[in-house]
């Protein structure tokens, strides 16, 4: 069973998440509203990946990724960034911070559940640079 925690500060964006990728096998989702709450949920809850919303009111997306690859554990765990902002300068910031993959809202629900399914098939895989 793999985890996924999706973060989101909108609640109906995490809901259209989870409808994108239901269809996928041995997936189950954990929720988190800001980039705090998702730090809190990291605590207690072992998740194979994540997807991140970049503008959040209390942490901002970058932040909590500069968190994630600065602690060992979290290092390897894949983080898909999602978000509304498809500009090269939000997308470079985000791949230099670890992302290890990068989609614009609105998505694709096809396209998000393959680039979901292969993060999870390769979970050790090098992040882009």
């Amino acid at each position: 069973m793999h985890t996924i925690l999706v973060v989101d500060d909108s609640h109906t964006m995490r809901r259209m998440v989870r409808a994108a990728l239901g269809g996928l096998a041995d997936v189950a989702f954990v929720e988190a509203g800001s980039g705090l709450q998702a730090i809190e949920v990291l605590a207690v809850q072992p998740v194979q990946m994540m997807m991140l919303d970049l503008n959040m009111p209390d942490m901002h997306g970058l932040d909590v990724l500069k968190f994630l690859r600065s602690h060992k554990q979290y290092r390897e765990l894949p983080v898909m960034v999602l978000t509304t902002r498809g500009d090269e300068t939000s997308r470079d910031a985000a791949f230099k911070a670890g992302a290890s993959a990068y989609m614009t809202k609105p998505f694709s629900p096809t396209a998000l559940a393959a680039s979901v399914s292969e993060l999870l098939a390769a979970p050790a895989r090098s992040h882009h640079a």
